[in-house]
């Protein structure tokens, strides 16, 4: 026979285990939504960066049809620009034409100031950019700006955004023509 003072211990320590379940799975459901929302920021972050750094390859590589004079031979036209960037941002080119936004420009000097940038009140408008890849020797700045939606409300605040949910990313370069023949016009 067991003694009344064992048993009463061992009924006691049954009671605080059976209190006890359950615990694990509420503490897993107040720390789930936090974890999972942190993890799904930080892939959604990392996607922002190797957006940016496409975006910023596919600007210079597009940027180089100018220089060389590549595009003047095959008169680009804006649009055929911004397809030629857009087959270059790899991942990101089935949306790339409708969240891009591009400004080429003769610039007089590397010192000028930035020519005003095509948003307002929080809108891209496309009437404030041009396409005007220059003559051999001019000095061309070539700037790009691709609204990104974000699902993570935190970062969607934290970033420099251009409408609700969007980051909006830019790229430049600058560069002078190289002595190309300038292509006969009709």
């Amino acid at each position: 026979m067991i003694a009344p003072t064992l048993l009463a211990a061992w009924m006691r320590r049954a009671r605080r285990r059976q209190g006890r379940d359950g615990v694990a799975a509420v503490e897993f459901a107040m720390v789930a939504l936090p974890f999972f929302l942190m993890i799904f920021s930080i892939l959604e972050l990392g996607m922002v960066f190797v957006l940016d750094s496409l975006l910023e390859t596919a600007t210079m590589e597009s940027g180089r049809l100018i220089r060389t004079g590549q595009a003047d031979q095959q008169k680009f036209t804006a649009a055929r620009f911004k397809t030629e960037l857009c087959d270059r941002m790899v991942l990101f080119k089935s949306d790339c034409i409708t969240r891009a936004t591009i400004d080429v420009r003769v610039i007089p000097q590397f010192a000028t100031p930035d020519p005003p940038d095509p948003i307002t009140n929080g809108e891209m408008d496309p009437s404030k950019t041009l396409f005007d890849g220059g003559d051999p020797g001019d000095l061309i700045l070539v700037r790009v700006w691709y609204a990104h939606p974000m699902a993570s409300p935190l970062l969607s605040q934290a970033a420099s955004r251009i409408g609700p949910g969007k980051v909006l990313l830019q790229s430049a370069t600058a560069f002078r023509n190289e002595p190309w023949t300038k292509a006969a016009t009709p």
